[in-house]
């Protein structure tokens, strides 16, 4: 038995959830690893004003079941972790002559030809690159306020009748979602005034210029006056920007105009990082697969060093894993600038494969490491000591490892988020919305929203990526309404302290959590394993 607990501050509406056994089973694997999860008991426990959800859960095994198409699930030549590619995947539109030189997409159960669109994406198409060689349909439909515009313009597209379309993996479908269209439609109308100009990726342009004034006042102490502080205060204005802008115009949500999103998106290559890594790797693998085990890069990728589920495999190691999680988030940066070479070679990230980069994009790759370093390495040129500037960047990556790796990880990795009663229900597979809002968590409002580029309120960040951060403080007053109506739980935190201590909280239960069956990966991805509802 495995008892997990997952510390709340405010979580609506938890407090009143009802629970009951799910007597229906659903069999499936992934890979050659048979699996069975079922929930036993649930109860409550008070302890010091604060509610633990206490999940007891019992493994047996699984038994085989070929994954249907419509199912989830990772390919080599695709997205997700490829050592978890199911028997029965087959390779025909990435291997077949006929189909690798087509600019081709998918689309709800239909091939199209993007090729005649490439260049009149108002997007940009750098954005438009990430639909190339895979279903589309998630990333589609995610980032436009009015899917009857967009929808049309799909309809125009040539479609190929001869696709081989069942051998692409599926996406999810977010306009599927009663839940997301609503809050969609409501913010639409309340706040952007239908969104026929494009205001809903405008609102941040101040915070862009305060992180961009910080960021210049940063580098100009750092070259005069390089020491361990002024490469710490560096190292803030690049988790700034790390958060912020580059996060944002990545999205295609800083402005209407995509050339100034695509610019302010290359600041992630100034700050050590690559854009073109990040776009795939977070909006690609993380935003549309959110805390899957097998398809969520952001989930597996640090395993086995950090174990961010408890039904993940389990070693000695991880029972520390709360400890020495802090000595690893300084070397977050180094870990990307490796990572990021690699994926050029590999053509590939941890969780998704670069179908639609360009020559240009891998050259960004290279040529932000230059420009990077050279900026960083540039008080060498002034007579400053080796041994002082070494200490300027060793403090640089140290403070931006810390503020970043722990801003990002708070979000997805509580007890809420991670709570396999709610994770191995089938409506969080069928329902995009109700994944995203209970794969993530919120903290704090305004004040954090600018700060944070709105990663603060990550529920809202995770239905709308497209909309510009400052924007959603409103729309979680929407979000957050239409959830409890429907007896979604909605986890939200007053200050940053308190999810992180809560965040301290999970990593130590998951690190403590007895190994799963065969201590092996859950199936399908640890989502959607029992017919159900939240809250049934």
């Amino acid at each position: 038995m495995v008892a997990l607990a997952g510390c709340h501050a405010k979580s609506t509406p938890f407090h009143g959830l009802k629970t009951k056994s799910l007597g229906a089973r659903r069999h499936a694997v992934v890979g050659k690893v048979p699996l069975r999860l079922r929930r036993c008991n649930q109860q409550r426990v008070t302890k010091d004003s604060r509610v633990f959800s206490v999940l007891e859960v019992s493994a047996p095994g699984y038994d085989v079941e070929e994954p249907s198409q419509g199912d989830i699930y990772p390919h080599p030549l695709n997205d997700g972790n490829p050592l978890r590619t199911p028997q029965h995947a087959v390779e025909d539109p990435w291997q077949d002559e006929k189909w690798t030189s087509r600019q081709w997409t998918v689309f709800r159960g239909k091939a199209y030809d993007l090729e005649p669109y490439m260049k009149k994406h108002p997007g940009g198409s750098w954005l438009i690159n990430l639909a190339l060689q895979r279903d589309c349909t998630a990333l589609f439909e995610s980032y436009h306020l009015r899917p009857d515009i967009a929808n049309a313009v799909i309809s125009r597209l040539p479609e190929i009748s001869d696709f081989p379309i069942a051998a692409v993996p599926r996406a999810p479908y977010p306009n599927d979602s009663e839940l997301y269209n609503t809050i969609r439609e409501r913010a639409r109308v309340e706040l952007f005034n239908g969104g026929k100009n494009g205001e809903h990726r405008t609102g941040s342009e101040y915070a862009a210029v305060a992180v961009l004034g910080f960021a210049v006042l940063s580098y100009a102490l750092y070259f005069a006056m390089p020491s361990i502080l002024t490469g710490a205060v560096l190292g803030l204005a690049g988790a700034w920007i790390g958060l912020t802008i580059q996060h944002c115009g990545n999205h295609g949500a800083m402005s209407t105009k995509p050339w100034l999103n695509g610019l302010l998106g290359l600041t992630m290559d100034l700050i050590g990082g690559s854009s073109l890594m990040w776009r795939y790797h977070h909006q690609v693998s993380h935003h549309i697969h959110c805390n899957d085990t097998d398809m969520d890069e952001d989930v597996f990728s640090s395993f086995p060093m950090l174990r961010f589920d408890p039904r993940l495999p389990k070693y000695w190691f991880h029972k520390f894993q709360h400890l020495y999680m802090w000595l690893l988030f300084p070397l977050m940066q180094v870990a990307f600038e490796v990572g990021d070479l690699k994926a050029v070679f590999d053509k590939r990230t941890a969780g998704a494969s670069l179908r639609g980069a360009t020559p240009f994009e891998y050259a960004t790759v290279f040529g932000g490491k230059i420009v990077h370093w050279g900026l960083l390495l540039a008080p060498l040129a002034c007579g400053v000591s080796a041994a002082t500037v070494a200490a300027c960047c060793a403090s640089y990556i140290f403070t931006q490892g810390v503020v970043l790796a722990s801003l990002f990880a708070v979000s997805h990795n509580l007890g809420e988020t991670k709570n396999a009663e709610w994770l191995e229900t089938s409506q969080l597979r069928d329902d995009w919305a109700v994944q995203q809002i209970l794969t993530s968590a919120n903290w704090g409002s305004k004040i954090g929203c600018f700060f944070t580029g709105g990663l603060n309120l990550q529920i809202e960040h995770h239905l709308f990526p497209a909309i510009s951060f400052m924007h959603y403080p409103q729309i979680s007053k929407i979000a957050k309404e239409e959830a409890t109506k429907r007896g979604i739980p909605y986890a939200e935190y007053k200050w940053l302290p308190s999810i992180l201590w809560q965040f301290q909280c999970f990593m130590a239960k998951a690190g403590s959590a007895p190994a799963p069956p065969n201590n092996a990966f859950p199936p399908r991805g640890g989502i959607g394993l029992r017919d159900g509802l939240i809250g049934a």
